[in-house]
C-alpha cells in the first residue's frame, strides 16, 4: 500500500510541475525592450521619460549594485488573442527564493501613472480581460538592482551593503518581457492541485481524508490529456470539485487571514529604497483590491504612508479609495514599527501619537491596536502606553523565535508594570509572511496553545520587504480553504474583527506579567553604538527644546513656538527608531546615514533651544536645568572653570558659586570628596570605593571598572545575536600604558588611564569625582579596531542583590539575579535605559550611562561567605554581518558608578547625566513652567499642545514603583486642568486649587495634563 501511495503521489507531482504549471500561460510573444541606466541616484518619472533609450536584448546583464535601470517596453496583442485574458510577464532575472531583498520594479504608463510592481512571485501586469486583439502597450519600468545582501544565508560578510564599497558589476540578467495569454482554467487547476496536494501531505497516515484526496487526484489526473492540458483542464477540475467541496468540521480552527506586507523601513537597503518599496507594494495591493472584493490589507507605519503620499500621489489616491471601501486597514498607530525596547519613554509615546494622529487626519480612522510583529522583545511599559493612546489590542509575532523557552500562550492578557492589561495575540502560524500553504495551515492548528479554550487565530499573509505583498494566488488559496474538510477554515477579515471575536470567546485568557523578553537578538542592545548614542542624545535634546520653547512662548513677547520644526524633528528621530535601525542590524549605508541624521538633528535642536533662551532677554549668564529634579553640582563656564551651582528643577539660576559640602582632594591615585573615596590601582582599575556616608563601607568586592574583551562569534545573525558561549573566552585589559592625574581642583579631581589592546585599539578613560556628588564618572574614548569582539565594563559590588532594576520607559523592571529556571538563565543579556540598580535592604548601587543599553548582572558567593553582585555594561561590539565595518572607529561615551544609591537617586542621576546643565545669557528667568512637589512624581515632558491652542501639556509619571501623591504648580495663571490621553484628548477634569493641580498616581502610572492659561481679564 505504501508503494502504491508513493507511486500516485509521484505521478501527480510530476504532471503538476511538468505539464500543468508550464501551461498556465498558453502563448507568449516578446515585447520590444529598450533601457536607460540612471547615472546615480533614482530620478523622477519625468526625467526618465525624457531620457535616451538603447535597444536591450533578452539575457543581457543589467543593474550595478543600488542602481536604477529604466526599461521601455512596447508590444501589441495579436489579433488572434481576442477574447483571451492577456497579461505582460516581466522577468528581471530574479534570483533565490526570497521575494524581497533583490531586484524589483514599478511599471508605469507613459503618462506616469503607476500600474503595479514586478516582483519574483508577482511578475504579471494585466492588459485586457478579455482582449479585443490589437491593443498596443507601452510601459516605462523603473527597475531597482538591489543586492541580495544575505544571499549566502549570513555565512560571509559582504561589501554590497554600501555603495562606497559595492562596486559596479551587474547583478542581474534580464530574462525578458512578453505578452502572454493567461489560461484561467489551467491556472485554477494549478491552484486546485496545490491546495489538495498540500493538505493531503499534512493529514495523518490513518486519516481517511488523506486517502480520499490521494485517490481523487489519481482519478482526476487520468482525465488530463498531456498533449492538450488547456483543453482538458476543465474536466480535471470537475473531477476534483467534490474533494474541494467537502465542508470543514464544525470544530475546525478558524484562521483570520489579514493581507500584509511587512516592509522594513530600512534594513538591507537604505531609507531611500524603502520609499520606492512602499510605492511598489502599495500599487500591487490596490490593484489586487480591484480584483478581489473580499480582500482586506492591514498596513502599519504612518511614515510609509507619508512617503507614498509625497512621492506617488496617484497611488496615495488609490489607497484612500481602498480605505473607504474597507479593503485597506490602517493599523498599528505608530509612526514606524519601532524597536520594542530601546526608544525612550516620551519617544515611545510620540510614536503612538504621531501614528494615530496621521490615520485620524488622513482617513478619519481611530486605529485600535498596536501592530508590531517584528521587533526584538517588548517593553513592559507597552500595555499602559497602548491603552493611553486609545488602543484595545496588541499583536506580535517575534516571540516565536525564542531560543530556549516556548512562550506558553498565543492569546493572552498582557499586564504592564503599572497593572494595565491589553488583549494580546501571538499568531501560532509563526510567520507574518504567510501564504496559506498546507504546512502553514497545519502548523497553525498543531501549534496553537489555547486549544479547547480559543478556536481562532490570526495569519498575516503576503510577501514582505519589497516582495510585493499579497498575491492573487494567496487569495485563491484562501477561497479554497474557506470551508474545506481536513483544514482550518480561512476567513479574510479586518484585524479588528478578529480581535473582537477572539476576546468575546476568550475573555478570561491567561495573564502574562512584565516584559515580553525575546530569547534571541540580545546583541541589538549594543550593536552600532553610535546610532544608539545619536538616538539618546536626540531624545534629550528634544526634551530641552520643547521645555525652553514653552518657557519662551509663555514669557517672551513676540516669540513663536516652533511647532512645525519640532514636529519634523520628532518624526526624523522616530523614523530612526525603526526596529532595524536603532537596534544596529542594518547595512553600513543605513547606519552611516543615521549617524549623519542625528548629527543634523542635534545642530537644529541646539539652535532652537538657543533661540528660545535668547528670547528671554540678555542680562547675564544663567544656568538652565532641564531635569525634573533640583540639582546641586559642578558646572564648567565657557572658559572651562568649574563652578558649584544650585539650580531648581525645570528652571534656572544665576551662575553664582555656592559652597559645596566638601571639597575634592587628590592624593596620589586617590580621589576624595568627603562623600566617597576612590582608589585607582596601578593597572587603572578601581582598587577601592568607600562610601564615607555609610561609615566608610567598601562598595567593591573585586577590581572595579574591569574592562573585559570577549570573543563574540554567535552561531548566526552576527549583528543581532550574542550567544551565551561568549563568556567562555576573554581577555582582561589590565595593562595600562599610563595612569595620570589630569585635574586637581577643589571642585574636580580626575585621573586618566590609557590602554592599547587587540588590533591597534586604544581606550582612554578619565575617572572623575566632583564636589558635592558621590557619582564617579568614567569618560571613555575608544578607538576601536576589533573584529568579532565585545567590550564590557564590570563592577563587582559587595551586595547580595536578589534582583536588579533597570530603567525602562516610564519606570523600571526588576529581574532576578539567580538562574533557578531556564527563563532566568535565558536572560544572560538584558536591556536598560539610563541606569541599572542593585541593592540589598538598606544599601544600593546604581550604574548610570549616557548611551549604553545592553548589560548583564550575575551573582557569585565568595570564599568568605559574602555575595558579589556584578553589573557589566556592554560598551561596543564588532559584528561583520550585515555591516563588515560595524562599530569600527571612534566612540566617546560616559558611564558612572553611584554608590549608596536608592531607586530615587538612580532616577534623578539618570536625568542629570543625560541632561547636562546649560549656560546661556539671559536676563532673569521666569519661574519654571511647572514644578512638582511629591516623592516619586516625575515630569517627563513639557510642551505646548499640538492643536496650537497655546495650552501647556505636561506628561509625568510615578518613578519609584509605589503610590505617590503630590502637587503640580504652574508658573503661569491657571484657568483649567484636564487629564488627557496621549493624543491630548480630554478624559477627565483634574482637581485644581489656584495655580496648583493635585496629583495622585498608582505605581508607574503615566499622567498627561492639559493646562489652560487664564486670560488677562480673568
Amino acid at each position: 500500500m505504501h508503494d502504491e501511495r508513493r507511486r500516485i503521489e509521484d505521478r501527480v507531482a510530476r504532471v503538476h510541475h511538468q505539464r500543468v504549471k508550464p501551461a498556465v500561460y498558453a502563448a507568449r510573444v516578446p515585447c520590444a525592450v529598450e533601457a536607460w541606466q540612471v547615472p546615480g541616484e533614482p530620478v523622477p518619472f519625468t526625467e526618465a521619460a525624457a531620457a535616451s533609450y538603447e535597444p536591450f536584448a533578452r539575457d543581457t546583464p543589467w543593474g550595478p549594485p543600488w542602481g536604477t535601470t529604466w526599461f521601455r517596453v512596447r508590444g501589441q496583442v495579436p489579433a488572434a488573442w481576442a477574447g483571451q485574458r492577456v497579461e505582460a510577464v516581466i522577468d528581471l532575472g530574479f534570483v533565490g527564493e526570497w521575494p524581497g531583498n533583490q531586484a524589483e520594479a514599478l511599471v508605469h504608463l507613459v503618462d506616469g501613472s503607476p500600474l503595479k510592481a514586478v516582483n519574483p512571485q508577482n511578475q504579471y501586469v494585466p492588459i485586457a480581460h478579455p482582449a479585443a486583439g490589437g491593443e498596443e502597450i507601452e510601459y516605462l519600468i523603473e527597475a531597482a538592482s538591489n543586492p541580495t545582501i544575505l544571499a549566502d544565508d549570513f555565512a560571509r560578510p559582504t561589501p554590497l551593503g554600501d555603495p562606497l564599497t559595492a562596486g559596479d558589476a551587474p547583478l542581474y540578467v534580464f530574462r525578458g518581457a512578453d505578452l502572454a495569454i493567461l489560461d484561467e482554467e489551467v491556472w485554477h487547476l494549478d491552484l486546485d492541485l496545490q491546495v489538495l496536494r498540500e493538505l493531503m501531505v499534512e493529514l495523518g497516515e490513518q486519516d481517511p481524508r488523506r486517502h480520499e484526496i490521494l485517490h481523487a487526484l489519481d482519478r482526476a489526473i487520468d482525465l488530463l490529456d498531456l498533449d492538450d492540458v488547456s483543453g482538458t483542464a476543465a474536466d480535471v477540475r470537475t473531477a476534483l470539485r467534490p474533494a474541494l467541496a467537502k465542508p470543514a468540521h464544525a470544530s475546525a480552527h478558524t484562521l483570520s487571514g489579514v493581507g500584509h506586507a511587512h516592509i522594513d523601513s530600512a534594513w538591507l537597503w537604505p531609507i531611500r529604497e524603502t520609499k520606492r518599496k512602499t510605492s511598489r507594494t502599495f500599487s500591487n495591493v490596490t490593484s489586487l483590491a480591484d480584483e478581489y472584493e473580499e480582500f482586506v490589507f492591514a498596513c502599519s507605519q504612518a511614515q510609509q504612508y507619508a512617503w507614498v503620499r509625497d512621492n506617488h500621489p496617484r497611488v496615495w489616491a488609490r489607497i484612500q479609495e481602498c480605505v473607504k471601501k474597507g479593503q485597506w486597514a490602517p493599523v498599528g498607530g505608530m509612526w514606524v514599527e519601532a524597536d520594542g525596547n530601546l526608544p525612550g519613554g516620551e519617544a515611545m509615546a510620540r510614536q503612538l501619537v504621531h501614528g494615530k494622529r496621521f490615520f485620524l487626519d488622513h482617513f478619519g480612522i481611530e486605529t485600535k491596536g498596536v501592530w508590531l510583529p517584528d521587533s526584538f522583545g517588548y517593553t513592559a511599559a507597552y500595555p499602559q502606553l497602548a491603552k493611553l493612546a486609545g488602543n484595545e489590542w496588541f499583536l506580535t509575532q517575534k516571540i516565536s523565535w525564542n531560543q530556549t523557552n516556548t512562550f506558553p500562550h498565543h492569546t493572552f492578557w498582557w499586564e504592564g508594570i503599572d497593572g494595565t492589561r491589553i488583549f494580546t495575540h501571538f499568531p501560532p502560524v509563526d510567520t507574518y509572511n504567510a501564504r496559506f500553504t498546507g504546512d502553514e495551515m497545519a502548523h497553525a492548528v498543531r501549534n496553537h496553545r489555547d486549544k479547547g479554550r480559543a478556536t481562532r487565530s490570526l495569519a498575516p499573509f503576503g510577501h514582505g520587504d519589497g516582495g510585493g505583498g499579497p498575491t492573487r494566488e494567496m487569495l485563491e488559496r484562501a477561497r479554497r480553504l474557506r470551508d474545506l474538510e481536513g483544514s482550518a477554515k480561512v476567513v479574510v477579515e479586518h484585524p479588528d474583527a478578529f480581535f473582537k471575536a477572539a476576546r468575546e470567546e476568550y475573555p478570561d485568557a491567561p495573564v502574562w506579567v512584565g516584559e515580553l523578553y525575546l530569547e534571541l537578538h540580545r546583541a541589538t542592545y549594543t550593536s552600532q553604538a553610535r546610532t544608539k548614542q545619536g538616538n539618546r542624545r536626540s531624545e534629550h535634546l528634544l526634551r530641552e527644546a520643547e521645555l525652553w520653547a514653552t518657557t519662551a512662548a509663555l514669557h517672551a513677547p513676540g516669540y513663536t513656538y516652533p511647532y512645525e520644526k519640532l514636529d519634523r524633528l520628532w518624526k526624523t528621530v522616530l523614523l530612526h527608531q525603526f526596529h532595524d535601525i536603532l537596534p544596529g542590524s542594518s547595512i553600513a549605508w543605513v547606519h552611516r546615514e543615521a549617524e549623519a541624521e542625528h548629527a543634523r538633528v542635534a545642530v537644529e535642536l541646539e539652535e532652537l533651544t538657543a533661540e528660545a533662551l535668547a528670547a528671554l532677554g540678555a542680562g547675564g549668564t544663567r544656568v538652565f536645568n532641564t531635569s525634573p529634579y533640583d540639582r546641586a553640582e559642578v558646572v564648567r563656564t565657557a572658559e572651562g572653570a568649574p563652578v558649584y551651582v544650585q539650580v531648581p528643577a525645570s528652571g534656572s539660576a544665576p551662575l553664582t558659586a555656592a559652597a559645596p559640602p566638601h571639597l575634592v582632594t587628590v592624593t596620589g591615585r586617590v580621589l576624595d570628596n568627603g562623600l566617597v573615596r576612590v582608589e585607582v590601582a596601578e593597572d587603572g582599575t578601581l582598587a577601592s570605593v568607600r562610601d564615607l556616608r555609610a561609615g566608610g563601607r567598601e562598595v567593591l568586592a573585586d577590581k572595579g571598572n574591569l574592562l573585559r574583551l570577549h570573543t563574540d562569534f554567535p552561531n548566526y545573525w552576527d549583528a543581532w545575536d550574542i550567544d551565551k558561549h561568549y563568556k567562555n573566552r576573554y581577555t582582561d585589559l589590565l595593562d595600562a600604558e599610563s595612569v595620570t592625574v589630569v585635574e586637581q581642583d577643589p571642585l574636580v579631581g580626575a585621573i586618566r588611564v590609557a590602554r592599547s589592546f587587540g588590533k591597534a585599539s586604544k581606550i582612554t578613560q578619565t575617572i572623575t569625582l566632583r564636589a558635592g556628588s558621590p557619582r564617579i564618572d568614567f569618560e571613555t574614548d575608544i578607538d576601536w579596531h576589533e573584529s568579532e569582539k565585545i567590550l564590557k565594563a564590570g563592577f563587582p559590588v559587595d551586595l547580595r542583590a536578589a534582583h536588579s532594576s533597570a530603567e525602562i520607559q516610564f519606570g523600571h523592571v526588576q529581574r532576578p539575579t539567580h538562574t533557578n529556571t531556564t527563563w532566568e538563565a535565558a536572560r544572560f543579556e538584558t536591556s536598560g535605559h539610563r541606569w541599572v540598580h542593585i541593592g540589598e535592604p538598606g544599601y544600593g548601587v546604581a550604574i548610570v550611562n549616557d548611551s549604553t543599553y545592553g548589560h548583564d548582572v550575575s551573582r557569585t558567593v565568595r570564599e568568605d561567605g559574602g555575595t558579589t553582585t556584578t553589573v557589566r555594561l556592554s560598551l561596543v561590539r564588532a559584528p561583520r554581518i550585515p555591516d563588515p565595518g560595524a562599530d569600527q572607529g571612534r566612540h566617546r561615551l560616559t558611564y558612572s558608578l553611584l554608590p549608596g544609591a536608592s531607586i530615587e537617586d538612580a532616577v534623578a542621576e539618570g536625568y542629570a547625566f543625560n541632561l547636562p546643565l546649560r549656560l546661556a545669557d539671559a536676563a532673569g528667568a521666569p519661574e519654571p513652567v511647572v514644578s512638582v512637589a511629591g516623592e516619586g512624581v516625575t515630569v517627563e515632558a513639557v510642551k505646548l499642545a499640538d492643536d496650537t491652542s497655546g495650552d501647556v501639556v505636561v506628561r509625568l509619571y510615578e518613578s519609584r514603583g509605589g503610590r505617590a501623591t503630590g502637587t503640580l504648580r504652574t508658573g503661569f495663571p491657571l484657568a483649567r486642568a484636564q487629564i488627557t490621553d496621549l493624543l491630548e484628548r480630554p478624559l477627565d477634569e483634574a482637581v485644581t486649587d489656584g495655580n496648583t493641580v493635585a496629583v495622585t498616581l498608582r505605581p508607574f502610572q503615566i499622567l498627561t495634563l492639559r493646562l489652560q492659561r487664564a486670560t488677562a481679564d480673568g
